[in-house]
């Protein structure tokens, strides 16, 4: 039962990614899920974004009782970082402010354990309506964040408005400072992030789990 809604179902969990390779990558078992699951596939950018889960959202009975994630691939905004590293956010930011993010420990533990050996990095998650490349990259790290994409913020937003929910952002680094896309390598950075992406869903459903439990 959601907290404090007096809904006996179990709570929905909506998936929200932008591409349909980030889509099929999260076409798991949802058995282990602790209640109804839904992978959205937005489309890409944060209009697109925000309309799809706005949508998506709005039949709901009880507002808060679906919990999101925006997940999919990113760019990587540390020096050190690879195709294929994970970034859980403690909060998501865009030109219209900043989201918290829930449970970002508890992710960051489930995924460590879903996907052992796999460098995880949390931290600020920065949106943009474009490709991020070069001296702009490095000036939204001097910011502060540690990656960006261009749906997470808008996604949340969109979660938020229509009620007050559990919401967070796990993304996969598809390229990163040393590994940018417009290098050879491009398609082994994608590959391998792809890889890591297919194992995120029970990471996912323990969080999820973990909403669901008494407060005490």
């Amino acid at each position: 039962m959601a907290p404090g809604t007096g809904d006996p179902r179990p709570a929905p969990l909506l998936i929200a990614c932008a591409l349909g390779i980030e889509r099929l990558a999260l076409r798991g078992d949802r058995s282990d899920a602790a209640g109804p699951v839904t992978v959205l596939r937005t489309g890409m950018g944060p209009l697109a974004a925000e309309r799809a889960v706005a949508q998506a959202l709005g039949d709901e009975a009880a507002a808060g009782r679906t919990a999101v994630i925006a997940t999919g691939f990113c760019a990587g905004l540390v020096p050190g970082m690879h195709p294929g590293d994970l970034v859980v956010a403690v909060e998501t930011e865009d030109p219209t402010g900043r989201i918290e993010c829930v449970g970002t420990e508890r992710l960051a533990k489930e995924l460590a354990r879903a996907v052992p050996g796999r460098t995880i990095h949390t931290g600020p998650l920065v949106g943009s309506d474009h490709v991020v490349r070069g001296a702009e990259r490095a000036a939204l790290h001097t910011a502060g964040a540690i990656a960006v994409d261009m749906e997470s913020a808008a996604t949340l937003r969109a979660a938020i408005r229509s009620g007050p929910r559990p919401v967070a952002a796990v993304r996969v680094i598809v390229d990163a400072p040393e590994h940018e896309l417009v290098r050879i390598g491009t398609l082994r950075g994608g590959i391998s992030a792809f890889r890591v992406l297919r194992t995120v869903l029970p990471a996912f459903y323990e969080w999820h789990r973990s909403l669901l439990l008494p407060r005490r």
